[in-house]
Formats: C-alpha cells, sequence, structure tokens
C-alpha cells in the first residue's frame, strides 16, 4: 500500500497513472482581442486557436523542442489564454522577451550578487524595475480594459494607481526574498482592484498543447504525461492508455499556473507551461499545484514545487548540467531565468518571487563547488565497470551516446565504444555473456541490441527487438538474453550471443500496455520480475512456462531488483516516493520483525512537500535503480530529486542513511572488491563523474559505515582507445552500469579461469557460507 501524504500537503481524488515529458511555457490569459489567427510553422507562443507545438526529439536538451531558446533551456515555450473582449496581448518576439526577462539579461542578472558579494534591492533597477517584475503588462493590460469597456475605467484608473505605489514599496525590498503581497501596504488593495477588472474580462478558450513525434526526429516512440498542473485543470495527468505513439497528441490547458510534463517512456525528458493572467503580478504558478506523485495538492510555495522547478532547468538546460575536473575543484552556478513567479503560500497569500534566479540561488545554495572529480579509492576493486555515457556527442553520427569501459584495478578510462558506423543510438544498459566474450548494449531510442567483442570493442552483431529496449540480462545456465521492450508490452528472450530471437512473452495477461522499463532475473534463470510504468504494477514471469502472474506495486515503479535467494524482490516507484518489497513464493519482506507477503519503505518519511526535507536524516526522491547486494546485506536506490543514494538494509527494510551522488544521479551496480566485499558503482546522467560506494568497509557485516569511497571523472584521457572521436558532452548522461566480472548469485558460480582466481570464496559464493 502506497504510503499516505505527508505533512503539508492535501490529497486529490486519484485519477490515472501519469508520466510526463516536462517543457516550460509561459502562457498569457492576454489582455488580447480572440481574433482569427493564422495558422503558422511553429513557434514558441500559443494564444488561442494557435497551438503550442512541442516537438519530442532525440538531441540533447531538446526533448520538448518548443522553438524557443531561453538561456539555454530549449524546452520552454509561451502561450496566451486570451481574455475575451480585450486588446493587446503576446503575439511578437519582443513582447515574450519582454515578459520572460529576456531583453534585460545584463540587469536583472546582477540582482543575484553586486560588487560586494551581497544581493542588492530592486531599487538598484532603478526605472527598470516595472519591466524586470513584469509590471509593465500588468499596466498594459488595466490600461487596455479600462479603454475598451467604458464601466471597467474607474476600476483601471484605481488598479493604475496602486501599480504605482506598489512599485515604489517594493524597492526596498531584497532581490532573493519572497515577498507576501498581503503584508505591503498597497498589496490588498491592489489585488482587489486587479479581480474587480478580471470582471470585465472574461476568460477566452483555452491553451492547446500539440506533442508531436516524428520518427525523422524521435526515434523512440514517446508518451508523454502531466507531472504538475494548477488545481483544478481538466484531463490531468493527461496519460492515455494506448501507450506510446508516433504522430501528435494535443491536450487543452484550462487553468492559469504551472503546468509540467514528462515522458513515461524517458522520464528525464521534461517540459512546462506557464499559463500566465495579465491581471496578475508577476508570472502565475496559480494558487495550488496537482502533483502527480501521491495525489498531491499543495501550494505553490511549497518545497516540492520550487524543488521540481529547480530540477526542471537543471536537467533541460544542459548549460546546467555539472562539470567536474579530474584534479581541481570547478564552481557550478545554475542558470534560471530571472523573471517575477507568483505563487501562494500555505495560508492562501499570493506570495511574490521578485526574481526566480537569484531565489533558488538562495534557496539551493548557488553557486556550489564541485569537489576534485578523481577522488580514486584505496583498495582497487576486480576487474572492470561499464558505464553508458548516454548523451555523449560523437562525431560521425547523428545519434548521442557511447559505453564507456574503466579499469577498476587502476581507475582509468580504458575504453570508449561509440559506434558510428552503426549510429549507436541512446546505449541505455549492458549485460555480458558468462564467457564474458560478449558486450551485450541496448539502443533506448532504437529498436536494436548490440552486441561488441568485449575485449576489442568490435561490432559484431545487432538484432531487432522491438521499440525502445531498456534493460537486459542473461539467464544463468541457459546464457539467454533477456531484453524489456520499454514502449511495448513484452520481454524478449534472444539465443545466447544475441544472434536471434527465441521467443515473445507479454507482461500483461490482461491485455492492457505496461510499459516494462528495468527488469531483473533470478539467481536460477526461472523467473523475470518486470516494474510496468503505466500501470503500478510488477509482472512476474515464469520462464520455462511463460506464465505470468501481476503484482502491485507504488506508483511509476521504473527499475527492479532481487535478494540474492531470489525470495523477494523490489521496486523503485519513481513517482509514489518508495520502494515496495514483494515476495515471490512464501511471505519474504521484513515488517518490525515480521515477514510480510509485501512492504513499502516510505522515502518520504523525513520529508514534507510543503517544507522541505528534515535536516540531518535520509531523503530520497525519484529513485530509480535499486540492487541488492550479492551478499544480501545492503540494497542502495538512486534518487534524482535529492542527489542521493538511500542506503536500505533489506534484512529489516529499514533506511539507514544516505549517501551523496551528484546531478542525475540514475544507475547502480555491484562489484567485487579486492580482497573481499563490494564496491557499488553509481553513474549519473547530468554530471561526468561516477562515484564508487563501499557498503561495508571494515567487513563486519553492519552498513551503518556505508561510505563513499571514492570518485572517478569519465572523460576520456589520451591513452583512452576509442573508436572514433567526441564532439561534446564527453563523460556525460550515465546510465546502464555493468560491472565484470559478475558477481550477483546464480552469476557469481559461473566464473572461470583467470576471473575466478580473482575472486575470494564468499565473492564467489555470496549467500552459501559453508562453501567457503
Amino acid at each position: 500500500m502506497s504510503p499516505e501524504a505527508p505533512p503539508g500537503a492535501r490529497t486529490r481524488p486519484r485519477r490515472a497513472r501519469s508520466v510526463v515529458t516536462v517543457t516550460l511555457a509561459v502562457a498569457t490569459l492576454g489582455a488580447s482581442a480572440v481574433a482569427a489567427v493564422p495558422a503558422s510553422a511553429q513557434q514558441p507562443i500559443g494564444v488561442g486557436p494557435v497551438p503550442i507545438t512541442f516537438h519530442m526529439k532525440d538531441d540533447n536538451g531538446k526533448w520538448f523542442d518548443s522553438g524557443l531558446n531561453l538561456f539555454g533551456d530549449q524546452s520552454l515555450a509561451v502561450a496566451e489564454m486570451p481574455r475575451l473582449g480585450t486588446l493587446g496581448g503576446l503575439t511578437t518576439g519582443g513582447e515574450l522577451s519582454s515578459l520572460l526577462n529576456s531583453d534585460l539579461a545584463g540587469a536583472v542578472g546582477n540582482l543575484t550578487q553586486n560588487l560586494l558579494g551581497q544581493v542588492p534591492l530592486l531599487g538598484s533597477l532603478g526605472g527598470e524595475l516595472g519591466k524586470a517584475l513584469n509590471l509593465d503588462s500588468t499596466l498594459s493590460a488595466v490600461k487596455s480594459i479600462g479603454a475598451t469597456n467604458r464601466q471597467a475605467a474607474p476600476a483601471a484608473a484605481k488598479a493604475e494607481n496602486l501599480l504605482g505605489q506598489f512599485g515604489q514599496q517594493l524597492t526596498t525590498m531584497r532581490a532573493d526574498q519572497p515577498i507576501n503581497l498581503s503584508s505591503l501596504p498597497v498589496g490588498l488593495d491592489l489585488q482587489g482592484a486587479l479581480n474587480d477588472l478580471a470582471r470585465f474580462a472574461v476568460k477566452g478558450p483555452p491553451v492547446t498543447v500539440n506533442f508531436v513525434v516524428d520518427p525523422k526526429e524521435s526515434t523512440g516512440a514517446r508518451n508523454p504525461m502531466g507531472l504538475i498542473a494548477p488545481e483544478g485543470a481538466e484531463g490531468f495527468p493527461y496519460d492515455m492508455p494506448g501507450g506510446a505513439f508516433f504522430g501528435q497528441r494535443s491536450i487543452q490547458l484550462t487553468e492559469p499556473g504551472l503546468y509540467a510534463f514528462t515522458d513515461m517512456v524517458t522520464p528525464y525528458m521534461l517540459g512546462a507551461v506557464v499559463v500566465d493572467d495579465p491581471l496578475t503580478i508577476g508570472l502565475d504558478f496559480g494558487k495550488a499545484s496537482m502533483v502527480n506523485s501521491r495525489n498531491l495538492v499543495v501550494p505553490t510555495n511549497s518545497d516540492i514545487v520550487n524543488r521540481l522547478v529547480n530540477t526542471f532547468f537543471n536537467i533541460t538546460n544542459p548549460n546546467n548540467w555539472q562539470q567536474f575536473k579530474p584534479d581541481s575543484e570547478n564552481k557550478f552556478d545554475a542558470i534560471q531565468p530571472p523573471v517575477p513567479i507568483l505563487q501562494y503560500d500555505a495560508a492562501g497569500n499570493p506570495v511574490l518571487i521578485p526574481n526566480l534566479d537569484a531565489y533558488f540561488d538562495k534557496k539551493f545554495s548557488y553557486p556550489k563547488t564541485l569537489s576534485k572529480g578523481n577522488q580514486l579509492p584505496a583498495t582497487p576493486g576486480v576487474g572492470e565497470v561499464w558505464i553508458d555515457t548516454e548523451v555523449e556527442e560523437w562525431a560521425g553520427k547523428k545519434a548521442v551516446g557511447s559505453a564507456t569501459k574503466v579499469n577498476v584495478t587502476n581507475w582509468t578510462v580504458d575504453r570508449k565504444i561509440g559506434a558510428p558506423s552503426i549510429n549507436m543510438n541512446n546505449p541505455h544498459n549492458m549485460w555480458t555473456d558468462k564467457d564474458y566474450k560478449y558486450l551485450y548494449q541496448t539502443e533506448w531510442f532504437s529498436n536494436k541490441l548490440d552486441v561488441f567483442d568485449r575485449e576489442t570493442g568490435q561490432f559484431v552483431r545487432s538484432t531487432q527487438v522491438g521499440q525502445n529496449p531498456a534493460h537486459v540480462m542473461t539467464e544463468t545456465g541457459s546464457d539467454k538474453l533477456v531484453i524489456g521492450i520499454n514502449a511495448g508490452n513484452e520481454v524478449v528472450e534472444l539465443a545466447p550471443g544475441g544472434t536471434n530471437v527465441l521467443r515473445k512473452i507479454t507482461v500483461s495477461p490482461t491485455g492492457e500496455v505496461r510499459h516494462p522499463h528495468a527488469h531483473w532475473t533470478s539467481a536460477d534463470g526461472k523467473t523475470v520480475v518486470t516494474p510496468n510504468v503505466m500501470t503500478n504494477n510488477a509482472s512476474v514471469i515464469d520462464m520455462p512456462t511463460g506464465t505470468v502472474r501481476t503484482e502491485k506495486t507504488g506508483q511509476f515503479p521504473i527499475a527492479s531488483s532481487m535478494s540474492p535467494d531470489s525470495s523477494r524482490f523490489y521496486t523503485a516507484d519513481f513517482l509514489g516516493e518508495s520502494i515496495t518489497c514483494v515476495s515471490l513464493a512464501e511471505a519474504a519482506c521484513a515488517d518490525n520483525g515480521q515477514k510480510v507477503h509485501s512492504k513499502t519503505i516510505d522515502l518520504w518519511a523525513n520529508y514534507s512537500p510543503q517544507d522541505g526535507p528534515k535536516s540531518g536524516a535520509p531523503f530520497g526522491g525519484l529513485m530509480i535503480q535499486l540492487p541488492v547486494s550479492p551478499d544480501g546485506k545492503a540494497l542502495l536506490g538512486a534518487n534524482v530529486l535529492s542527489q542521493t543514494v538511500t542506503v536500505v538494509d533489506p534484512r529489516t527494510n529499514k533506511i539507514v542513511k544516505d549517501l551523496p551522488c551528484t546531478a542525475g544521479c540514475h544507475g547502480i551496480n555491484f562489484g567485487a572488491k579486492k580482497g573481499g566485499g563490494y564496491y557499488a558503482y553509481v553513474s549519473n546522467k547530468f554530471s561526468n563523474v561516477m562515484q564508487i560506494i563501499d557498503v561495508d568497509p571494515n567487513g563486519d557485516g553492519n552498513i551503518d559505515d556505508a561510505k563513499v569511497a571514492g570518485q572517478l571523472t569519465l572523460d576520456p584521457t589520451a591513452a583512452t582507445k576509442m573508436d572514433g572521436s567526441i564532439a561534446g558532452k564527453a563523460g556525460y548522461g550515465g546510465q546502464g552500469v555493468l560491472p565484470i566480472p559478475l558477481v550477483y548469485n546464480g552469476w557469481a558460480q559461473q566464473n572461470q579461469g583467470s576471473w575466478r582466481s580473482q575472486l575470494t570464496c564468499r565473492q564467489l559464493n555470496p549467500i552459501t557460507q559453508s562453501a567457503c
């Protein structure tokens, strides 16, 4: 059962699941006449019958491409929801620049800090203050209403006077400090005057948003869904039971406020729209937001809304990706649009954020100092680890991504496979055969599994398996491959070596589309579990017979793992902010000293959506991969929202602590530590480093001392062997993680020859102590 909403949040009636590709747009409930506007090519401005169109693309940072580039962010759009019977409105690029303050980049940017390192007062902008706070556009709307409606003229004159007073009262306030408008002498009167004017300018038709998935722009199928919407927005969360598609789909935005979207297949793809009413101060986020997580309804001036917005800009703007230097510290200062935002607090008071960039600098402590990229563990690992650096850009191919090999005996980047000869497309996850001859690699944005010679990096073959294959593992014993078809409804079994398709097994015996993602295979190779993002459940597949049963999980389960004895499995509930343990046979999930069939582990036990995380306490959010260590003593979960790795004791299902990772924390898998024990290797999508975690440094079986043992940059060096050259984003996009030799129960015992000689007896027999 999913955890209840934590303090600081209300719940909304439960709707169908949804995961959204998020793009940010600004829509204005414009003071403009509703008139027929001729259709045009894609533009980042929508008004009434002219829609916003997001082209969902494979290109880095253009995953929800609206045609707008705002401070390096191309997942933004602008729309106008007109008010009937008025004049003016957002219809030109110049007016758009004014609304988003891109025409004030120098002056508004200086609001963050002055030469003394102090945050200046708003009055330092002088005559630009009105433009910086969008008071000029509000004034224009007020005048337009007064000029076109005689009955509205007195209210318009009053509002115009109050706007002048309002600007004067703001001059002594800090740029990074939220302003409770009700606390200002003129605040309540101004809000009342603007509300009076709204009676004379009735809202027109809603804003239309088109999502276009063109095979020429996106080789992968997509399935956009809502992540955030204003309370009362019709149709939220906009998900469709038919699943991923090529073509076009449209939705209607019916309320002013913040809308955010993600892709249910590739949920780091984000987009957003702000539908703004010019008869308010600043760009409207709305009074309350519905968040597609735990059915939350929260005030817009809440930690979770601001944390998600900050995460949005740090993901969708490649200029905000964290760059680590190998041998020195580096400064990281995220870029946020310097725009005024109108939110509402828990008491219902309007709160003006004068400058979003300055406010987020204060709230999230920018700029930050990134540590030295290379911090090598004192004890080496065994063998190698492969990281899918999925967004690396390579010369000679259109698609992005590579597989990066790290020699963990000396902590060097040994090889990169970009495979430009086959245009390898967004390599997402890997596995290998029992003899370690091959590297099996999924192309997440395509329909193929690639096979490479592991030692030379040479391409061997590709096999078509289905749309958007995500993860691959082998069945122990038979060495057959199992691939999950993320944009479909099945797993595909291939012959050893990936030579041909043997069979396809649906994960949905009842027929609905489930979108399986990161599956796991049992130690004996007889059971496969798929987490199904569309249906909030997991499919348990009996491989000998192909029969399937369904188990309930939390919201949007995106990844899975198993205990080494295969008695239970775990899912990372991406939007449920939880981990679900489910027994595969008899009750095997620990719950306060008892064994139960299923157990939910709450990642938000120390988090209030309104006020934020409890200081010093573990906090996770938007968890992805979560393997259990081969000896069953630790579970590690990678969290995107909190940039932490959650450490869980799977023997008790209690959270022990969390450890830091970096931007876009995503993949984890365990490999052997020299002399005994295990390292967990952690990948990060939006930084160029991986972390190395030692879950039991002193080997006493207690994981309280789990720590980050080291870190390594994934950029190539002069000694790195490559099959081409990198054109951009070197080391970025960390997703799938494959340590070799394999040390999970069932696979560890298959190690032979020199690989076997490098492992201790306990590493070869992770849960059979009697063998040692």
